[in-house]
């Protein structure tokens, strides 16, 4: 799907019902999501670029994700999308700045896409450029990554609450509980993962588009937001390190108190084993019935071995009380 944008008065509008053979040179801004070959073609005419295909955004290397080309700026960074879902995923998405235009390339949908459109659709500043675009996209990103990780941050706080401060019946534990702390835990430590991947992404990005500032007539205002945005960049990414050592220490802290309670209840056992193991002695004894028992003709015979093996059971557990093993 190609959508493009041009300047109208004082809001970016989406041009409809374009040909592709004629997209209009007014146009600033192209947003390709899962582009056909007839798309890719257009915009290449219109731009005089190379549209990356989805092969060449997957590219890990540095020099394949940052470059030049016919005068054209090459940028590929990885955005978070579905963050506020159970199952987050990351995404590629190239910007090619070429005559102040901007291309965008995308097989999915990134929030901040869709909230700089409403943005730019509502108000823009006069004269915008392919460059103004790409910093309020980049602006938007950067957004976003910090609500994701207030909000994980906000998250673990309450796992770390459950872990060290359970209320109610919640404090004896059992399995279910602590599967669903555990598994909060590991999603939180895989969107955290997530989000710094796709922060170190976008800070080799903006340092890419600050180092190519110096050739380009930027005005004082973009080339001020782009040092913000690195700052913003590298406190965001200290953040998330933060972030990941915490879920680390929450998840081991979890482990703790898993073992505990495993002990606790292996205590438990033995101590009964214990316990119990003087009275079965004592039945064991008078469960033979052996004719030569004086005790068998007692006539409170069978009251005395039960008040003994009650005293048998009772002596060991106070024992251990009272050396404070229980």
């Amino acid at each position: 799907m190609l959508s493009a944008f041009a300047p109208s008065e004082t809001s970016l509008k989406k041009v409809t019902g374009a040909d592709l053979a004629a997209l209009p040179e007014t146009v600033v801004w192209i947003d390709l999501v899962k582009p056909t070959a007839a798309e890719d073609r257009a915009v290449e005419r219109l731009a005089g670029i190379a549209v990356p295909t989805r092969e060449d955004m997957q590219e890990i290397e540095i020099s394949s994700r940052l470059y030049i080309e016919n005068g054209a700026r090459y940028m590929t960074a990885t955005l978070m999308c579905a963050a506020d879902t159970e199952n987050p995923r990351t995404t590629a998405v190239t910007f090619i700045l070429a005559s102040h235009r901007l291309v965008t390339v995308r097989y999915d949908e990134p929030k901040p896409f869709v909230l700089v459109e409403n943005k730019l659709a509502r108000s823009c500043p006069p004269g915008i450029t392919g460059e103004m675009v790409l910093m309020e996209l980049l602006d938007a990103v950067i957004d976003r990554n910090a609500d994701i990780l207030e909000r994980a941050g906000s998250d673990m706080d309450t796992i770390s609450h459950d872990i060290f401060e359970p209320e109610g019946k919640a404090r004896t534990g059992h399995a279910k509980r602590y599967s669903d702390i555990l598994i909060a835990i590991g999603r939180k430590g895989d969107l955290t993962s997530k989000v710094r991947e796709s922060l170190v992404s976008i800070g080799r990005v903006v340092t890419f588009v600050a180092a190519a500032v110096d050739g380009v007539k930027w005005s004082k205002d973009m080339r001020e937001q782009l040092k913000t945005m690195q700052r913003d960049v590298i406190s965001l990414t200290d953040h998330a390190s933060f972030l990941s050592n915490k879920i680390t220490f929450a998840l081991d802290a979890m482990l703790g108190v898993v073992n505990l309670e495993q002990n606790n209840i292996i205590k438990l056992f033995s101590v009964m084993a214990v316990v119990l193991m003087p009275p079965t002695l004592i039945a064991s004894i008078y469960g033979m019935n052996f004719k030569g028992m004086p005790e068998l003709d007692w006539p409170h015979g069978y009251p005395i071995a039960v008040v003994a093996m009650l005293l048998a059971a009772a002596g060991p557990y106070m024992y251990f009380k009272w050396k404070k093993w229980l």
